[in-house]
């Protein structure tokens, strides 16, 4: 049943994506480009998801416990270090250059546009490459 649930998120968020037209990278390319083209459309974007998100979070927090799940999984890792600033980093220059993020370049896939044949398998490379990298044990100098 939770499968299920998370199935038909993906496809609301997906749908949502496809509707406000930010499938297409030719929309978060002109809204990063100030000097030229600009497009606030996707500043409109995250701005409902902001609103939607923000009312979203304060009826859920009046909850016990979420709906599928015995308790909330709420991540206690606060630290900003390295490896979060360095992903945001790249993460960030990734989406400038190829103009996805994730959720948009998996659903503007099945459009077969060159840019998404290249940009999802880079992705993917790079989300291995990072897990890779992650699990392998860092040598230190004894102190």
């Amino acid at each position: 049943m939770r499968a299920l649930w998370g199935f038909l998120a993906g496809l609301v968020f997906g749908l949502g994506l496809i509707v406000s037209g930010m499938a297409d990278p030719a929309k978060v390319q002109n809204f990063l480009d100030l000097a030229g083209a600009w497009d606030p459309s996707l500043a409109f974007v995250m701005g409902g998801a902001t609103v939607t998100a923000f009312i979203g979070y304060r009826l859920v927090w009046r909850r016990e416990a979420p709906v599928l799940n015995p308790t909330f999984d709420v991540p206690t890792n606060r630290r900003i270090d390295r490896p979060l600033l360095t992903g945001a980093a790249l993460f960030g220059a990734g989406w400038g250059i190829g103009g996805f993020c994730p959720g948009p370049a998996l659903t503007a896939l099945p459009l077969l546009a060159p840019g998404t044949l290249a940009f999802v398998p880079a992705m993917i490379l790079g989300l291995w490459i990072g897990a890779r990298l992650k699990s392998t044990p860092v040598l230190r100098a004894p102190a």
